[in-house]
């Protein structure tokens, strides 16, 4: 028994093949018992909603029943995935606690009943709808409190897709708001002392928004106008800090030995700061956090909180101080806190894959008695002749010889390509991809497997970059013996009329050894360039242009490029053009020793240039001193303008959503 491993008291599987994530798991007395204890709401996002209450009993020999058919009180099936739960007092007029489930585009509130059993079985819970709210945008998160100050109720903020927040006062619209320089949502939390929300914002810095500034700014339909607001109050950020990592989660305590403080979870770092924004405390940590969530401390000014790790541990932290480490079963997406009838401040923690457990720290105590020893007499005799028989058997092991033949991982499979140095007569491309004037090539390679010995569940995998395509990424074969061979071929082709980066395609092939341990082998193949390019008629004018420099001779664009020669080819000038896109003209200078490339499309370029240097370098392989050089200004604002593009293209994506 580990003394560092939590003690599971109930645990369950939640489903099967369902997904869950933050957000998913709530723990609040939602049925408003009389006792106080809490029950356990998981929602996930197949739309499936349960609630639990454990009652574990313990055996005579010291362990816990587990999970019951009983312990399940409501399980309700959504024809929308479960984004959020969260319990609060959401109806007005009344102190219960109600739940609410955030939907992609509904927001849904009910009130959870008990009800007498008619039978044997006990009682059980149903759902009572109180409203609904249709969502004009979709959600991503939300939190709630008591907005502007408000008694006995608890209001909505719902975060989209866009990172726009809209108010709900309980069953009634109240406002929405697009943050400043909002790109993609993040974690949202409310703090109740300053009225404001804090969130983590796609820039990576921690931002607080006051409640009465929301509500009183300009309204603006879309994200460009709420920008350009010239007249009216704009929204404007209450404080920021820069943390320069993505926020994980965002959690608010308020506890009556500690200062109120707002923790935030990073990538590798947790912070705490004041309700002011004021850092009070920064702490690196060495490995990969899930989720966290504080709690009260029992010393005077400090606050403790556990993390979760990939790694399947669970940290229990007083400020920077690490108190306690326990090993968990799995990795836990969200860790709650609750009490229940037999045990007060239980873990409670969930994973990805709906492994719902209940634990507590520490051990339970052993009651075993170590039995006494028998006391015997030794016989030297027969340890003696023990002894001689087990050196007798060692000697006869050290003369055995090994039948394992001896060879290096690393030649139990080979991989052999052969590439053929024409194109398919015949295209193998499919079927709907992009049109040309030409039709598309495609080009078929033989992959050749060759064993030393016989090897078990090869599994073939061929990677390749966009646009470049094949046919069949993936090859499976039950055996590969040594005398014969296997070979696969697998045709290469164009799928989308996009610039293409790489030409290097890799073949990765999975395998067993004849001692059963896995292993890898790995081929790299450099497709040819009029796969995807095909000669055409020079162009004279062209908007952007690279000169290349070198300390030879100027060579023969036909000796360069003997397989992209076109009607019009004179060695001097040469025309390329991508299949569906721009025009590449190279130029060889008479004079000196100059090439130049130039294309209307500035990143088309590149494949071309890289591809001129590699074939002048392989001609003059012969000359020990060749060399390439660049020797005019970089196209910095070419290059600039390509990554300003891409950014307005990938903003416009998220707008449009």
């Amino acid at each position: 028994m580990s003394l560092f491993k939590a003690r599971d008291w109930w645990s369950t599987r939640v489903g099967e093949e369902e997904e869950f994530d933050h957000g998913c798991l709530c723990v609040a007395n939602v049925d408003n018992n009389s006792q106080g204890t809490d029950r356990i709401i998981v929602g996930s996002y197949h739309g499936v909603l349960r609630i639990y209450n454990p009652k574990p009993v313990k055996d005579d020999a010291g362990h816990w029943s587990g999970f019951k058919p009983e312990d399940m009180l409501v399980e309700k099936s959504f024809p929308l995935p479960i984004l959020h739960v969260e319990a609060g007092k959401f109806v007005s007029g009344t102190d219960n606690i109600q739940l609410a489930i955030l939907h992609p585009r509904k927001l849904a509130v009910y009130s959870v009943s008990a009800v007498s059993g008619a039978v044997s079985h006990g009682n059980f819970s149903q759902l009572n709808v109180q409203y609904e709210l249709k969502l004009q945008r979709t959600a991503f998160n939300m939190c709630y409190g008591p907005f502007g100050g408000v008694k006995g109720r608890d209001f909505f903020c719902i975060q989209s897709m866009d990172g726009t927040l809209s108010v709900y006062e309980q069953e009634s619209f109240a406002f929405s708001r697009f943050l400043p320089g909002a790109l993609l949502p993040g974690p949202l939390a409310y703090v109740p002392k300053t009225d404001s929300f804090i969130t983590v914002s796609s820039s990576r810095q921690v931002e607080s928004y006051k409640y009465q500034v929301l509500a009183v700014a300009s309204d603006a339909k879309t994200k460009e106008e709420s920008l350009s607001i010239k007249s009216g109050k704009r929204v404007a950020v209450d404080w920021s800090f820069n943390i320069g990592e993505a926020g994980l989660s965002i959690a608010m305590c308020s506890y009556q030995k500690a200062p109120p403080s707002i923790f935030v979870l990073g990538e590798r770092n947790i912070f705490c700061f004041t309700e002011v924004g004021m850092l009070r405390f920064m702490m690196k940590i060495e490995y990969n956090p899930s989720c966290f969530i504080p709690y009260a401390s029992l010393s005077e000014g400090t606050v403790n909180y556990l993390v979760g790790t990939h790694t399947n541990s669970m940290m229990v932290y007083q400020d920077t101080l690490l108190k306690w480490s326990a090993q968990l079963q799995h990795t836990p997406v969200q860790l709650k806190l609750g009490n229940f009838s037999d045990l007060k401040s239980v873990i409670v923690s969930l994973d990805e894959a709906g492994h719902l457990q209940c634990s507590y720290l520490g051990t339970d105590p052993s009651m075993m008695v170590t039995p006494t020893t028998q006391v015997r007499e030794i016989n030297y005799d027969e340890q003696d002749t023990e002894m001689k028989e087990l050196q007798r058997k060692i000697k006869q092991q050290q003369h055995v010889t090994n039948v394992m033949p001896n060879i290096s991982s690393d030649e139990d499979l080979q991989i052999i390509i052969h590439i053929p140095s024409d194109l398919d007569p015949i295209s193998q491309t499919s079927a709907g991809e992009f049109k040309d004037e030409e039709s598309i090539p495609s080009i078929t390679i033989k992959i050749q497997l060759k064993a030393k010995i016989t090897v078990q569940n090869v599994k073939v995998k061929v990677h390749v970059d966009l646009p470049i395509a094949v046919n069949n990424s993936s090859f499976f074969i039950p055996s590969i013996d040594s005398r014969s061979p296997h070979e696969v071929l697998v045709s290469f082709f164009m799928r989308n009329n996009f610039l293409p980066a790489s030409l290097t395609t890799q073949i990765t092939a999975d395998y067993q050894n004849v001692s059963g341990a896995p292993r890898v082998a790995q081929a790299k193949i450099q497709l040819p360039l009029k796969l995807v390019i095909k000669p055409c008629i020079p162009v004279k004018m062209a908007v952007h242009k690279v000169t290349i420099d070198t300390n030879k001779p100027p060579v023969n664009l036909n000796d360069l490029f003997p397989d992209l020669l076109g009607e019009n080819a004179n060695g001097q000038a040469l025309g390329f053009q991508f299949y569906g896109g721009p025009v590449i003209t190279a130029l060889a200078s008479k004079t000196s020793q100059k090439y130049r490339l130039q294309c209307d499309v500035f990143e088309a370029l590149w494949l071309l240039t890289n591809e001129l240097i590699n074939r002048l370098t392989s001609y003059n392989k012969g000359s020990g001193d060749f060399m390439c050089s660049f020797g005019g200004s970089l196209p910095m604002h070419e290059y600039f303008d390509v990554i300003d593009k891409h950014f307005e293209v990938h903003v416009v994506s998220w707008l449009v959503r």
